[in-house]
């Protein structure tokens, strides 16, 4: 008898990845941070930009907190078929 537990990966923590908007519309990876639980979606989102500039962003800079699950979707793409 095989420990199935052992087979299947878990499944990641919900979080966060944080971005800020450079000069020219480039974005800067800021880091990965925990979902906060008990907290709303927008409230999440504020709370993983805080933990993730150290609780001191900048006044007028843009900040982006997507979910992670959204980030590694994203960047699940491959060619489609040229037909």
């Amino acid at each position: 008898m095989t420990d199935e537990s052992a087979e299947k990966p878990k499944p990641a923590a919900p979080g966060f990845v944080v971005l800020r908007e450079l000069e020219g519309g480039t974005w800067e990876l800021l880091g990965e941070v925990p979902r906060r639980r008990g907290l709303t979606a927008r409230a999440a989102r504020g709370r993983a930009i805080l933990d993730a500039t150290g609780g001191t962003p900048t006044q007028g800079e843009v900040y982006a907190a997507v979910l992670r699950s959204e980030w590694c979707i994203a960047m699940d793409w491959s060619r489609p078929d040229a037909t």
